[in-house]
């Protein structure tokens, strides 16, 4: 017996207000796949997934095409074949697999996630400015929207990024957090030199300063780090997690919910990093409205800094019927939020769409 009756899938192209700067270049969009399931109880889920090559090896094309012939083989089968079916491609396809994954997940589980009371999760904010009198207008507007960690992109030129943290330093007088982004943008030498610039007063941490397959240049550089370390880019499922802690690599493990197929999955992730001795850190900047709040609900339970699943602030509009909420430096979840998408808003910024019933 079939255990979906319908499935919506939809190709976004989302601008965004301002360019979002990383390693390997500025990001001017998001690639977005928003996936809409109806269950045969009549139950209806969504997901999302947006594709960034470079946080995966997937391509908006790719995923695109895989994930129309995978939502036509889930409309025929049972819970059991389709849950087999998903996680073949988990490891090739994550980003895809979540984004069909969530759907199912929140259609079938839709008492549960209704049943939440309110809260507010602290997030990030990021500092984009470059020169000191743009940093100092860009950090008050962000002290004065309530944020108490600041996210500062770097891995582009070691005495550039030095003199940035400096002047973020100079004019952040400690009053937030600065949490470091290399981007894997950096060689060993490169984050090794950063290193040896920084003064790490106010340093929350470093995060992924070179390449996510270099796991010998970060064990070398948490050797030498003056401020904790942070994985991200190199962590894709638990046998990462566990490795980073058998090699005492990093005092911070990031966890997206898109590279780990269901909230299930990235819930289990959250809870072994705090098991092992390190220190979850959760969210996604390339997000958007759906997967921020799955996020968002993770956080209420197994988060204790700020969350970076701020994505769903950087597009131009939202998507959705109930935007979600921010407040003074949080998410603001209500009591039995579940996104509803507008299919008014979705037209707008559509490429493609497809339907399987």
């Amino acid at each position: 017996m079939k255990s979906i009756e319908s499935i919506n899938l939809y190709r976004l192209e989302l601008p965004l207000k301002v360019p979002y700067k990383l390693a390997f270049g500025p990001v001017t969009h998001f690639d977005t796949l928003i996936v809409s399931v109806t269950d045969a109880n009549g139950n209806q889920g969504l997901g999302e997934a947006t594709i960034l090559t470079g946080y995966t090896q997937e391509t908006i094309g790719g995923s695109w095409d895989l994930i129309q012939e995978l939502a036509q083989n889930l409309i025929k089968q049972s819970d059991e074949s389709n849950q087999q079916l998903l996680d073949k491609y988990l490891v090739s396809d994550p980003f895809t697999v979540t984004a069909l994954a969530t759907a199912i997940e929140l259609a079938k589980n839709r008492g549960v996630f209704l049943n939440q009371s309110a809260a507010s999760i602290p997030i990030l904010g990021v500092v984009n400015a470059e020169t000191l009198k743009d940093l100092e207008i860009e950090i008050e507007h962000l002290i004065s929207s309530g944020f108490n960690t600041l996210k500062v992109k770097v891995g582009f030129d070691v005495d550039k990024d030095s003199v940035k943290v400096k002047n973020v330093q100079k004019v952040l007088k400690e009053r937030a957090k600065i949490r470091l982004d290399g981007n894997q943008g950096y060689s060993r030498s490169d984050a090794i030199r950063f290193i040896e610039q920084l003064n790490p007063i106010g340093i929350e941490l470093f995060e992924q300063p070179c390449h996510a397959d270099d796991w010998d240049s970060a064990l070398a550089i948490s050797k030498i780090a003056n401020v904790p370390m942070m994985l991200d880019e190199s962590i894709y499922g638990l046998e990462d997690i566990q490795r980073a802690a058998d090699l005492n690599i990093a005092t911070y493990i990031k966890v997206k919910l898109m590279k780990f197929g269901s909230y299930q999955n990235l819930t289990n992730a959250l809870s072994l990093i705090s098991n092992l001795g390190m220190k979850p850190v959760l969210g996604n900047g390339v997000a958007g409205e759906i997967g921020c709040w799955m996020e968002a609900l993770a956080a209420k339970t197994y988060i204790t800094n700020a969350g970076e699943m701020n994505g769903f602030m950087k597009p131009v509009s939202s998507i959705l019927k109930n935007p979600l909420q921010f407040n003074n430096g949080c998410i603001s979840l209500e009591p039995s939020y579940l996104p509803n998408i507008d299919l008014n808003l979705i037209n707008q910024f559509q490429i493609s769409s497809k339907q399987y019933y």
